[in-house]
């Protein structure tokens, strides 16, 4: 089984994400990149928080569910000290890192998008970073943050999503 890949593309405007989505749904009816799933956070200066959307169309069906990004988010943008407590008062903090999402992740993360940003994350199989890379440059992603998962660790995370 290929080992999937949690890849977040950052850009420096808060349409950056949206704009790449369009060219990651061409990809992926060309069937060059497989996604299992995909969400885009876009924050628009002066708000105090971002705005999230997971992906439901041919690009990602949705196979981690809402569970999974709210989670996620929630980590990161909105309640990121409670989230943290409450993660580690019910194992779930303890349980994202072990299957890759650490707090290294996660902080890395919060501190790149920011007001004025937009970040598109993609969960997929078979990720082909430099093929990425060339294909968003024209919407100049400022960074990638990505991590690997074992199969073992996507089970794992499903398992902890499934208890959630």
């Amino acid at each position: 089984m290929p080992q999937a890949t949690l890849t977040v593309w950052r850009f420096d405007t808060p349409e950056g994400a949206q704009d790449a989505l369009k060219i990651l749904e061409d990809l992926a009816r060309e069937k060059v990149i497989s996604l299992s799933d995909a969400a885009t956070v876009s924050w628009t200066s002066g708000e105090p928080k971002p705005r999230t959307h997971q992906v439901q169309s041919a690009v990602g069906a949705g196979s981690m569910g809402s569970a999974f990004w709210g989670l996620l988010f929630g980590l990161i943008f909105f309640v990121p000290l409670l989230g943290a407590e409450l993660g580690t008062a019910t194992g779930a903090s303890g349980s994202l890192a072990d299957v890759g999402i650490d707090e290294g992740f996660i902080n890395r993360v919060r501190d790149q998008v920011t007001p004025g940003t937009s970040a598109l994350f993609l969960m997929s199989p078979d990720t082909v970073l430099d093929r990425l890379k060339d294909e968003f440059a024209v919407h100049a992603p400022s960074d990638l943050v990505f991590t690997h998962l074992s199969a073992d660790q996507e089970g794992a995370l499903r398992k902890v999503l499934a208890e959630a």
